[in-house]
C-alpha cells in the first residue's frame, strides 16, 4: 500500500479550464489502480495551473505506463471542453513519470495517455496492453480524420465542408480567430467605404493605385512603387521576391524561343555574344509553359486573358539580373513578337507586366496553394491517422501540423469556391486555378520539394545576390541536423526503419492520397533506410514552415503596388509592337474592384494574426527524454545564429530579405 502523487496541468489560455468531474486510473506493469476522483477543496483545473492530488493504492502497481483520464458530468454544469497539458505521477518510492497530453478533451470521455518516452510499434511487441492502446488510439483517429477527394488530379483532403465540423485540436485558438476576424473586417470596411470593392472602372492614373494601400504602407511597399518599372528590380524579384523558385540556368535556347544573338547584343555589353554568355552560365530563363491552355476567368462580366510567356535574363558583370527578351506565347510567329528592352517604354513595360501576371498565377496555384497548403494537409492527415502519440516521429511532427486543417478548410469554404475571392480577383478563376494545380501536381518531383536538390537541378547554385538560396540552405541544414539527431536517437539501423509498420503505412498513405501514387515524381512510397527517413522528414518540416513563409509572407510587400503583381489581365497579349500606350496599359491591368480584393486578401493573410509559434518553438513538451530535449535546445540556438546573420546582412541591403529569418517563419502552415 502506498500514496501516489498525481499532478495535472491545465493549459494557460482562455477557456482551457473545466467544471467537469475528472477521475484518474493509473495503469502499471504489475497492477492498475482503482478509478479515483481528482478533487481538492475549491475549483480545480484552472487555466495555467498545476494541481496535485493524492491517490492511495492498496497494491504496488509497478512502473506506470498508462494514465486514464475520465471526464464526466458534474452536478448541473453543462458539457464543456478541457485542455490538459500533461499529467505527472510520483510513486511512493519517488519514481517520477510524465504523461504528455497537450490536447482538448471534448465532452465526456476517457482518454488514455502513454508515458512520455518515444516508442515504436516493435518496442511494444511484448506488451499486448500497450499494443492494444496504440491500435485503439489510431482507430479513433481514423474515424475523426477521414479522407475525401477534393478535385480530380489534386491531393485528397479532410472530409469536412466547414470549420464547425473540426475537432477542437484542429481549430484556431480564440485569440487567433478573433484577431483574424478583426483584421479582415476592419480592412474590408475601410475598402468598402472608399469604394474600392465596388468600382469596376479602369484606373484613371497609375498614381491613384497607391490609394488602395495608403493605410498600410511600409518601406518595402514604397520601394516597390518607386522601382517597379526598372529592369534591375524586375530581375531582382526572380531571386528574392515572393516567388524565387522559377528561374533556371539556360545553356541552350528552347526551339520555340527564337532569340538571336543580334537581338540581345546591345544588352550584353561589348566584347561578348549570346553564345559566349550561355557558355559562361550567365543566361537564365523563366518559362511559363504550364499556363498554356488554362481556362481564363470572367470578372465583372469582362473576359480575362492568360498568357504563357518565356523570359530570358542575363547576369550583368555587376551581378544584377536583368531581362533581355520576352515572348508572350509558347508559339513564335508573326503574331508573337519577341519584346526587347529597346522597344517603346509601354511595349516593354506591358511585356514585363504579363510575366509578372504569370508569376502570380503560378505562385498562387502551384507553389503556394498546392505545394504548401494541400500537400501539407495530406502529410498532416496521414500523421494523425497512422502515428500514435507515443511514436517519436509523431512527437517530432505534431508542432508542424498546428492549424493546418483549419486554414485549409477555411480556404476551401471562402476562397476556393464558386463566387469566392479567387473567382472575383484572379484571371484564372476557380476553374483555371484548379486546372493549373492539377498540371502542377502531374509535373511535381521530389527534387523540387527538397531545397538543396532543387537549387542544384535549376543550376542556380552560383548566381550572385540570391539571398533566398543562401538563407534557405542554412534553414534546411539546421532542420536536417535536428531531424538527424532525433531520428538516429530512436532508429539505430536501417532495419528499424523497415520494421516500423506504422511509419511505412504513414509514408504509403501520403504517397497514395497526397501524391496520388505518381511514381514518376520520385517521391518515395516506402522508406528503406535511416538516411531516407531523415531526408523525407526534413523535406516536410521545411515545406510546411520555411517554404510557406517565403511564399506567403511577402505577398503584400510585393503585391500592394498592383502593377508589379497583377492578378488578372483584361486584354489579350499584344500581337504587334508599337500598339501599347498608357491608356491601353491601364485598360489591361486589373480594374479598381479587382485590385481592392486582391490587396485585401494579401493584407489579411500576410501578417500573422496572433498566436504564432516561430520555427523551433516547442512550448508543448512531447519529448520527455533528455537527449531529444538537448537536440531541441541546439536547434533553437542554431536558428538564433542564422537569424542574427540574416539581420546583420540585411542592414546593408536596400531591400532586406527577411522571409527566411527564423523569427519570421511559422512552425506550420497556419495562415
Amino acid at each position: 500500500m502506498g500514496t501516489y502523487k498525481v499532478r495535472v496541468a491545465t493549459g494557460d489560455f482562455l477557456l482551457a479550464s473545466t467544471f467537469s468531474s475528472i477521475s484518474v486510473t493509473l495503469v502499471g506493469t504489475h497492477e492498475e489502480s482503482d478509478k479515483q476522483l481528482l478533487d481538492n477543496c475549491g475549483k480545480d483545473f484552472n487555466p495555467g495551473k498545476v494541481e496535485e492530488f493524492k491517490l492511495k493504492s492498496r497494491r504496488w502497481l509497478g512502473d506506470i505506463v498508462l494514465v486514464r483520464l475520465h471526464k464526466e458530468p458534474y452536478a448541473f454544469y453543462p458539457t464543456d471542453n478541457w485542455y490538459c497539458s500533461y499529467v505527472e505521477v510520483v510513486s511512493p518510492h519517488g519514481q517520477s513519470y510524465r504523461f504528455p497530453c497537450y490536447q482538448w478533451i471534448e465532452g465526456y470521455r476517457t482518454l488514455e495517455l502513454r508515458e512520455g518516452k518515444g516508442q515504436m510499434v516493435f518496442d511494444d511487441a511484448d506488451q499486448p496492453m500497450l499494443l492494444q492502446q496504440r491500435e485503439e488510439e489510431l482507430k479513433q483517429r481514423r474515424k475523426c480524420y477521414e479522407w475525401k477527394e477534393y478535385s480530380p488530379g489534386l491531393p485528397h483532403c479532410l472530409a469536412v465542408d466547414n470549420i464547425i465540423e473540426l475537432d477542437g485540436n484542429s481549430m484556431y485558438s480564440v485569440t487567433k480567430n478573433t484577431n483574424l476576424l478583426l483584421r479582415s473586417t476592419n480592412t474590408q470596411v475601410r475598402m468598402r467605404l472608399k469604394g474600392f470593392l465596388s468600382c469596376t472602372n479602369s484606373w484613371a492614373k497609375l498614381e491613384d493605385i497607391s490609394k488602395v494601400f495608403c493605410f498600410s504602407k511600409s518601406p518595402i511597399t514604397e520601394y516597390v512603387q518607386e522601382h517597379w518599372r526598372e529592369d534591375t528590380f524586375f530581375g531582382y524579384q526572380f531571386l528574392n521576391g515572393v516567388h524565387p523558385v522559377t528561374i533556371r540556368k539556360c545553356t541552350k535556347l528552347p526551339e520555340n524561343f527564337p532569340v538571336t544573338s543580334a537581338m540581345v547584343a546591345p544588352f550584353l555589353g561589348e566584347g561578348t555574344t549570346l553564345t559566349d554568355e550561355l557558355e559562361k552560365g550567365n543566361i537564365f530563363i523563366a518559362d511559363y509553359k504550364i499556363l498554356e491552355d488554362i481556362t481564363a476567368n470572367t470578372i465583372n462580366n469582362y473576359q480575362q486573358y492568360i498568357a504563357a510567356p518565356i523570359c530570358l535574363l542575363y547576369v550583368q558583370p555587376s551581378g544584377e539580373l536583368v531581362p533581355v527578351a520576352i515572348q508572350l506565347s509558347q508559339h513564335p510567329g508573326p503574331d508573337c513578337p519577341i519584346f526587347l528592352p529597346s522597344d517603346s517604354e509601354w511595349d516593354w513595360l506591358l511585356a514585363k507586366t504579363w510575366v509578372r501576371n504569370a508569376e502570380l498565377l503560378v505562385h498562387e496555384a502551384v507553389s503556394h496553394l498546392l505545394l504548401t497548403h494541400l500537400i501539407n494537409e495530406a502529410f498532416t492527415l496521414a500523421t494523425l491517422r497512422h502515428l500514435p502519440t507515443c511514436h517519436p516521429i509523431f512527437k517530432l511532427l505534431l508542432p508542424h501540423t498546428r492549424y493546418v486543417l483549419h486554414v485549409n478548410v477555411l480556404a476551401r469554404s471562402l476562397l476556393l469556391r464558386r463566387g469566392g475571392i479567387i473567382d472575383k480577383a484572379m484571371g484564372s478563376g476557380l476553374v483555371g486555378i484548379t486546372e493549373l494545380m492539377a498540371k502542377g501536381m502531374s509535373g511535381m518531383t521530389y527534387t523540387s520539394l527538397c531545397f538543396p536538390d532543387d537549387i542544384q537541378e535549376r543550376g542556380v547554385d552560383d548566381i550572385p545576390n540570391y539571398y533566398y538560396r543562401d538563407d534557405g540552405l542554412k534553414i534546411w541544414s539546421a532542420i536536417e541536423s535536428f531531424v538527424s539527431g532525433i531520428v538516429q536517437h530512436y532508429y539505430h539501423s536501417d532495419a528499424h526503419v523497415l520494421a516500423d509498420s506504422e511509419l511505412q503505412a504513414w509514408v504509403d498513405e501520403i504517397f497514395r492520397k497526397g501524391f496520388l501514387g505518381n511514381k514518376a515524381s520520385g517521391i518515395p512510397a516506402s522508406l528503406q533506410s535511416v538516411s531516407e527517413l531523415i531526408k523525407y522528414v526534413t523535406m516536410w518540416i521545411y515545406c510546411c514552415s520555411a517554404r510557406h513563409a517565403f511564399l506567403n509572407n511577402g505577398q503584400f510587400d510585393f503585391g500592394a503596388w498592383m502593377p508589379n503583381f497583377p492578378s488578372s489581365m483584361r486584354n489579350p497579349p499584344p500581337q504587334a509592337k508599337g500598339a501599347t500606350s498608357l491608356e491601353s496599359y491601364l485598360d489591361t491591368i486589373p480594374d479598381i474592384s479587382t485590385t481592392g480584393r486582391t490587396i485585401y486578401i494579401f493584407w489579411v493573410i500576410c501578417c500573422e494574426p496572433g498566436d504564432s509559434r516561430a520555427l523551433g518553438t516547442y512550448p508543448d513538451e512531447h519529448f520527455t527524454e533528455e537527449e531529444p530535449k538537448q537536440l531541441i535546445t541546439a536547434f533553437q540556438e542554431h536558428l538564433a545564429q542564422i537569424s542574427q546573420e540574416i539581420q546583420e546582412r540585411n542592414k546593408s541591403l536596400p531591400i532586406p530579405y527577411r522571409y527566411l529569418d527564423p523569427q519570421e517563419i511559422e512552425n506550420s502552415t497556419s495562415i
